[in-house]
Formats: C-alpha cells, structure tokens, sequence
C-alpha cells in the first residue's frame, strides 16, 4: 500500500488535497504515479457545485460529498501485476479514467503507451480530446461540410480542432466570451460569433448557404441546443455533447426538428462501444491512440491549449476559480511533481 495525496471535492465548492492510499496492483493492473492530471472545466465544475451527477439521477436529487473526479492524466509506471508483460516500470503512459490522484492503480485495459514526440503534459489532455473527436464520428462529417461548435471550454476548442483534421468548412465557433472566441480562432476556426446576439441564427446561415450541416453542441444548455437547431440545413446532424443536466427547456420538434430531418445524436463519452471499433463507433483506447497519433502529425495542438500548470496543492484556489469565473482558462493540468 502507497500513502498518495487525492484532490477531492468534500462540499459544495470545497476541493481539498487530501490523504490517500494506492493498493499495490493485482493481476492485470498497473500502478502509475501520475506527473499530469487534466481539468475537464464542465463535468468538474458541476461535480463541484453540486449538479446532477450521471443520467441516471434525479435533476432534482439533493448532491452528495464527497466527490471525486479528474479522469485525464499521464505519469510513469512504477509497478505492475501479474499477467502485465507489455508494459515495463518506468514507461511513459496516459491513464484514462482514473482521478486526480499522485499514485494510482488501473486495470491494464485502462493504460496506453505514450510515443516518443508527445510529452507528459499533453498526453495528459488525450482522453478529454476524445469526447468531441466521438461526437464528430457519430455524425459521419464529409469533407467540405460545414460545421458550428456551440460553447468554447475546452471540449468545444478540442472540437474545433478534430473538424479542421476531418475537413470540415467552414467551422463556426460560438461563444458569449470574448476571450474564448479569439482562442478558438488562434485554433483553427474559420468564423467566431456571440451567441447572445440577436442575429446570431442568420450569420450562420448567412456563412454556410441557408445552414450548417453538422453541430457539436457543447454548452449543454437548453437555451444553446436551441439556437443550434435554428442555425441546421435541413437534414442536418446535432452531435449532443454537453451534458444537459437540466430538462427544464422546451423545444419546438415539430418545427425545428421533425419538419425538416434532423437528427439528433447522443454523443455522451460513455454511449460508446467498450471492445471494439466500428464505422463512426470507436473504443476510448483507439481514440485515445488516434489522439496521439494526430499529434504527432501535426494536426492537433496541445502544445497551446495548456494555459497553466497548478501544484495539487492549490486544488482549492484553482476550484474556487472554476466555480466562478466565466472565462477559466482552457486547459489547466495539474503537475504532481510539485507536492
């Protein structure tokens, strides 16, 4: 047994940096001691603040502490179990759905290598790369299509990103934040608009000949699944991304949504197959190794979307900002080198 430190959200935007413990690994599992954990902003911000946690609760359930999260990281091996003879202690790895947490143990299924050219730091953001980059394949996006990314934190930057690869154009990127719409120019996105204003549906439509073919919802927000829907060509795709944890919208599907052929796609990370890749349909460990495979090319950037490093130890001055800033930096990670 490892004694380890674990950032954990104990009230209500309260995350403290506590102590842990990491068992030593069984058959088929690996221990990591982490050197990156990622901040995925909008799954963490509502853990933190005490929104609905998972589908499969009520929007109306009081929240429970304490909670943990961070399910993005990247570290070296430093033990592994029997029957684990493809990874060596001392290799370089992402682990995807673990925590924040310096020292812990996954089942091998749950570990992939990093290449040579990515960096720790980087790796580290993988997994959360791999929410937009599922969404864009379960709309089956041609190329020349054009796109709109509703909601710029760091899935709708990462989204911008995977339409450019997939050709996608031109790509439209939304968001009320001044700040996050020039980011998501720097990135790739041929036009930024602001959501909030009162012409938002005819500049898009205006930029993409009547409507955009294919939508990345991001915002989760009833009030951005909406305006997404005024901005389709008909038989366009809406890739449902954000979690919408709330159900109190309405939206006219007659009109917006029957009427003229659109789909509606279900794009939560977890509605995606666990052994095997198909057309449009792949595992988090072939995304995972896609990810890093359109680093190396050159055709992501995560060089750029890592806007700070923080110590675990300021866990909770980091959440405090979360919870209340409207423009959190993209892409924060947590270096557990420095506790």
């Amino acid at each position: 047994m490892i004694k380890t430190k674990q950032i954990v959200f104990t009230a209500p935007c309260v995350a403290e940096l506590l102590d842990a413990e990491c068992h030593a690994p069984k058959s088929d599992e690996v221990t990591v001691e982490l050197e990156y954990s990622a901040i995925s902003s909008g799954t963490e911000k509502a853990n933190l603040i005490g929104l609905r946690n998972g589908t499969q609760v009520s929007e109306d359930a009081e929240p429970s502490y304490p909670r943990t999260v961070g399910y993005s990281a990247a570290g070296k091996v430093i033990a592994v179990g029997e029957g684990v003879s493809d990874i060596a202690v001392g290799e370089r790895v992402i682990v995807f759905w673990g925590k924040h947490k310096k020292h812990i143990t996954m089942k091998r299924k749950h570990i992939v290598k990093i290449p040579n050219g990515v960096s720790c730091a980087e790796a580290s953001m993988a997994l959360i790369a791999t929410f937009p980059l599922g969404a864009i394949r379960k709309t089956h996006l041609e190329i020349g299509e054009s796109a709109l990314v509703m909601g710029l934190g760091i899935l709708g930057i990462f989204a911008v990103q995977e339409l450019k690869a997939a050709g996608a154009y031109p790509i439209i990127a939304a968001d009320p934040v001044a700040e996050r719409r020039e980011f998501a120019s720097k990135m790739g996105a041929d036009f930024v608009l602001d959501p909030s204003e009162e012409d938002f549906a005819k500049q898009v439509c205006a930029l993409t000949e009547g409507g955009v073919n294919v939508c990345i919802e991001v915002t989760g927000l009833g009030i951005g699944l909406i305006q997404a829907l005024e901005c389709m060509k008909k038989m366009g795709r809406v890739a449902l991304l954000g979690c919408t944890r709330s159900s109190k919208f309405e939206i006219d599907y007659y009109g917006k949504v029957h009427g003229r052929g659109i789909t509606l796609i279900g794009a939560h990370t977890m509605a995606r197959p666990k052994l095997e890749s198909s057309s449009g349909l792949w595992t988090d460990e072939d995304d995972i190794r896609a990810v890093l495979k359109l680093i190396l090319g050159g055709r992501l950037n995560f060089k750029d979307m890592i806007c700070e490093i923080r110590s675990p130890n300021e866990a909770f001055e980091v959440y405090k900002r979360l919870a209340n800033e409207k423009n959190f930096p993209i892409g924060v990670l947590f270096d557990w080198g420095r506790i």
